[in-house]
């Protein structure tokens, strides 16, 4: 019904609360919450139970699904006018007289129709349009004049009991099947019950004038107004909670679409995870790796390498020469966005050059071109990356193996590599410098980076200016036209989030957006389709008859299901109750006995009702009341005994009625039914209306099982039948005695008319009770599998958490996990008080030879890599949290201490500071890092005693500040820069075979720990002149320091230097 829009209506959050399937040991559940409004699209219903989903046009999607399901039970509802057709077709054909014809030939022709309709439907022959707005109204139009017919047809004598039952029964069944919204259901029940009374009404007052007072036709009429209104209020009740039941069905199936999206976004998260810091053949390794089973992954010697030969490749190092002196005068954010811009305009002629980057190593850019897959000219594009990156870095040194794979394509000069570097100089490599093409243009920039050509004399650059977005790289491969906007931006990293949930309301936003909402409702409108009943249990093997699962697990499984709407189940027979009561005081007041059944069935059902509604409002009820329904809700043989307890109350009031009705020490004879209540003598199949009613109810029961519907109807219609044919038998020889005389006709006998409608009555009901058990077991698979897609989705976002945090520190993938963090966000710090470790194996050039025994070399990287692995596994060490690794440069491994924001006080103010106490605190991470160093040897002497081999480490420590981010724009990396990081490093490479070398001002703290030193003396550093050096020789005991005795690895020197 429209809505005034003048009318400001409040918007509720109203919470659907969907059981996912589980053990029977545990009880899972799962909550959406979706926004509904307080007034829904009928009127007719409470203001609280009048909701519809917000916005509207998910509303309008949700109705276009609630009708695509309902057009199943539209069939249903054409199997129910058929089997009318067929009763009066076998009345007619018992007793055929030419007064049949007309009404045979018009069942047949109904039966025809139906069968024609049912075929169109069934084989989906009609557009959804026609199915779903036209042949509901086609089928109650059949139905209301098969009635009306059946009315005028049958009978020339009419009581104002007839065809009363069957249009009870076909107006309760337009709630539960047809594909309409609420309103119009209403109405056309209320139509047609309105027009029935006044035909039936003025049809009898005019044949019966004479008769009206004795025949009571206004109390008749009112009890007839009852049972509609009783089926309609009813029928109200059962399309309510059928549309819960939908719209929870609705929900699984959109949040089964966010699942959905979400494993595809996940699959997308992780590949680009994994190609952010691994090559495509490897990451397609490792993917497959990590889906084999974990114990098969426990069981092998080694730990799992991916590592190849590749032959025909050439390597690229570019270094920014006078990046320390840079990084000095730069924050922290200055520094990692110049990185940044500089290094993505790297990766992008990265690719444009068929180069792969392996790692960024500071401020050192290292690719390699020639693998994956082969080149033939893997040298000519190594040149030309450099020769595009030579305005921004320093020229392009080359070694001599190199040049001959050039073929002359570039110019060359002596690059004179031996009288800097040892080890050309000791293996003999002769180098060459490319180069730089004349360029006719004054340049001042390349890339947005202003440069001053550096020569062979290492002169740095003064100024890198990276602020430009835009600019275009040339080389001599390529020219402006060949680059693209694309190409030539500067994309920030945009991490890939694991922990992002992309939600429908995202793609609605980036639907509505793209003025596109089609798509949004196709997505989720294919979902739904995906979601049909025959598919759904199409893997679950069922029982044919009893419709259980095959699989004793899956079954069990089922049996827990919660039903929340057991409460307003069993409240209908309160209503069908009391509207009997009512039915049955309009026709005898005067049968006490309906009194007291209704008194005490009423207490009993309330009773009942309320158990079952205890566990749905807690608050309402005491506690073991509620104690006791949830319990009730959770075990299904109490939930079914409940529901057989309502049924049987309701019959048994019934039962009663009839028999008091009549009751009689003697024989009954015509003496006695004179004397008896004439409302059941004049008009006794007013009671099998009533019984039509009690079917109903079964149909509400949800949370029975078909079978324990089945078992109440057969029991209902089986006491009915009794009473009827044998208690009731000679009330109905004078109902059909005086039946005959105002007819002139053979009829069939009343009491069989009944009982026929009873059982059509009942078989109709089991077709729709299965039809609802299949729906419910449909459902109850939904949600398995939105269940299982949630385990995929869980799984697979913590595989990709595992990789960002593996990739990143834990604090730094934590910043670029969390939910406010915005895509164009870098990360970038500053610490002024850090640790910094290089430890490296020096003789482990030694062991690595390229020879054919060891594969060519890659059983001696297998071995680095378990050393490797076995420094890592310290870092789990609690003694270690403090300790973040930051990359491994070949055998070199490279950590840092302090960098955590919970273990360092780098975050902390002034005052906070202070008020931790003595540099004891503050520099504590630094002595994790020193016994971290101190582990490492450790563990590299027990590789060692295990191996026969006799690596040995040399280790320099440092202290001070470091500017720390992640930079990349497709590859992000973390890395720290500053004086502290470069002078670490030469404190390793200046350092002796099995130390642990510092400076002076990381001794002054240390030794205060209990680490013992020896001093060295000055050391000429390159960049920093001659520097005082200590030797770290171990650690006094924890907890006693200074005055107790020492902890000396076997391989250190005690004597004084």
């Amino acid at each position: 019904m429209p809505r005034d829009e003048g009318i400001s209506e409040p918007e509720l959050s109203a919470e659907f609360s969907v059981s996912l399937p589980s053990d029977p040991d545990q009880a899972l559940e799962q909550s959406w919450e979706v926004m509904v409004q307080g007034v829904g699209c009928c009127f007719c219903l409470p203001s609280c139970v009048r909701v519809t989903f917000v916005p509207k046009s998910l509303e309008t999607l949700y109705q276009t699904y609630f009708r695509r399901q309902r057009e199943e039970c539209q069939l249903v509802l054409m199997l129910f006018a058929a089997l009318y057709d067929c009763y009066c077709l076998v009345s007619c054909v018992v007793v055929f007289s030419a007064e049949k014809l007309a009404l045979l030939l018009l069942s047949a022709a109904g039966l025809l129709i139906l069968l024609l309709l049912f075929t169109l439907c069934r084989l989906h022959l009609l557009s959804d349009r026609v199915g779903q707005k036209v042949v509901p109204y086609v089928l109650w139009l059949m139905l209301t004049v098969q009635i009306f017919s059946h009315l005028s047809l049958s009978f020339h004598s009419h009581r104002a009991s007839d065809t009363v039952g069957w249009l009870t029964f076909f107006t309760f069944s337009l709630f539960i099947t047809m594909p309409l919204p609420l309103a119009p259901i209403v109405l056309l029940s209320v139509t047609t019950c309105g027009v029935h009374t006044l035909v039936l009404g003025f049809t009898v007052a005019q044949q019966q004038q004479h008769s009206l007072q004795e025949e009571g036709l206004f109390q008749k009429l009112l009890a007839n107004i009852c049972i509609y209104l009783c089926a309609i209020i009813v029928g109200i009740m059962s399309y309510y909670m059928a549309d819960r039941t939908h719209r929870k069905a609705f929900l699984e199936a959109r949040q089964s679409l966010e699942i959905k999206l979400n494993q595809e976004e996940q699959s997308r998260q992780k590949e680009r995870l994994l190609l952010s810091i691994l090559p495509k053949h490897i990451a397609d390794e490792m993917l497959n790796d990590m889906k084999r089973e974990r114990k098969s992954r426990e069981l092998q010697q080694f730990n799992t390498m991916y590592m190849y030969r590749h032959d025909r490749v050439s390597i690229l190092f570019a270094d920014i020469v006078g990046f320390t002196q840079l990084s000095s005068t730069c924050s922290a954010q200055e520094l990692v966005k110049l990185l940044n811009e500089l290094f993505a305009r790297f990766d992008k002629l990265a690719e444009r050059y068929h180069q792969l980057r392996i790692k960024i190593l500071g401020d050192c850019y290292y690719c390699i071109c020639g693998l994956p897959d082969p080149r033939d000219d893997h040298a000519v594009c190594s040149i030309n990356m450099g020769l595009a990156m030579v305005k921004a870095i320093s020229r392009v040194h080359i070694s001599e193996t190199t040049r001959d794979c050039l073929h002359g394509e570039f110019d060359l000069e002596p690059g004179e590599g031996a009288l800097r570097d040892e080890y050309l100089r000791q293996r003999g490599i002769r180098t060459y410098l490319v180069v730089v093409p004349h360029v006719t243009q004054n340049r001042t920039h390349v890339n947005g980076v202003n440069h001053s050509l550096a020569s062979s004399n290492g002169n740095s650059p003064l100024l890198i200016d990276t602020t430009s977005d835009r600019g275009g790289i040339q080389s001599p491969c390529s020219s402006p036209d060949d680059l693209t906007d694309t190409d030539t931006q500067v994309v920030n990293p945009s991490f890939p989030n694991p922990r992002r949930r992309l939600r429908l309301q995202d793609v609605s936003n980036r639907v509505v957006n793209e003025q596109n909402e089609r798509e949004l409702n196709r997505l989720l409108d294919l979902a739904l389709n995906e979601w049909k009943s025959i598919q759904a249990l199409k893997g679950h093997r069922t029982n044919p008859l009893t419709m259980r699962f095959t699989s004793p697990q899956l079954e069990t499984r089922f049996s827990v299901e919660r039903e929340k709407q057991s409460g307003a189940a069993i409240s209908s027979t309160c209503i069908i109750l009391a509207f009997s009561f009512l039915t049955q005081a309009s026709i005898e007041p005067r049968l006490w006995v309906n009194y007291v059944t209704f008194l005490v069935g009423e207490v009993m059902l309330l009773g009942l009702t309320g158990l079952s509604l205890a566990a749905i409002f807690p608050r309402t009820f005491p506690g073991k009341v509620v104690e006791f329904s949830t319990w009730m809700d959770r075990t299904r043989w109490v939930r079914n005994t409940c529901a057989m307890a309502a049924s049987l109350i309701l019959m048994l009031t019934h039962s009663i009625n009839m028999l008091s009705c009549v009751h009689s020490p003697q024989p009954a004879t015509s003496r006695n039914l004179s004397q008896a209540p004439r409302g059941c003598v004049n008009d006794p199949k007013y009671y099998s209306h009533l019984w039509v009613l009690q079917l109903t109810s079964c149909t509400m029961l949800v949370q029975a099982s078909h079978l324990v519907k089945a078992a109440l109807m057969l029991v209902i219609s089986s006491v009915y039948t009794s009473i009827s044919l044998l208690g009731w038998r000679h009330v109905f020889q004078e109902y059909n005695q005086q039946r005959s005389i105002q007819l002139q006709s053979q009829q069939v006998p009343s009491q069989f008319q009944a009982v026929a409608t009873i059982l059509v009555v009942m078989v109709s009901f089991y077709c729709f009770t299965r039809h609802v058990e299949r729906l419910a077991r449909t459902l109850f698979l939904w949600k398995i599998d939105v269940h299982e897609q949630k385990e995929q989705v869980y799984e697979m976002r913590r595989r990709n958490e595992a990789l960002v945090t593996n990739m990143l520190p834990e604090h730094v993938a934590r910043h670029f996990l969390g939910s406010r963090k915005q895509d164009e966000e870098l990360y970038s710090q500053a610490y002024d008080e850090v640790g910094v470790m290089f430890a490296s194996m020096p003789n482990f050039s030694d062991f690595y030879t390229e020879e054919n025994i060891n594969n060519g070399g890659i059983e001696c990287l297998r071995f680095l890599n378990e050393i490797i692995s076995d420094f890592d596994g310290l870092l789990d060490e609690p003694r270690f949290r403090s300790i973040t690794k930051i990359k491994t440069i070949g055998s070199t491994y490279m950590a840092a201490s302090g960098l955590i924001p919970e273990h360092s006080l780098n975050y902390h103010s002034t005052i906070q500071r202070q008020a931790c106490g003595s540099d004891w605190n503050r520099w504590q991470h630094l002595a994790e890092l020193a016994d971290f160093a101190l582990a490492m040897k450790v563990t590299l002497m027990n590789i060692n005693y295990q191996s026969f081999n006799n690596f040995m480490l040399r280790i320099g420590l440092n202290k001070g500040g470091v500017l720390a981010g992640v930079i990349g724009a497709r590859k992000p990396h973390y890395d720290i820069w500053g004086n502290t990081v470069n002078v670490a490093s030469r404190m390793e490479s200046t350092g002796h075979m099995g130390s642990i070398q510092v400076v002076e001002e990381t001794y002054l703290v240390l030794k205060d720990y209990g680490f013992r030193f020896v001093r060295r003396g000055p050391v000429y550093v390159k960049g920093k002149g001659e520097l005082i050096t200590y030797l770290m020789k171990g650690r006094e005991r924890q907890g006693s320091f200074l005055h107790s005795s020492s902890v000396t690895l076997p391989h250190q020197v005690l004597e004084n230097a």
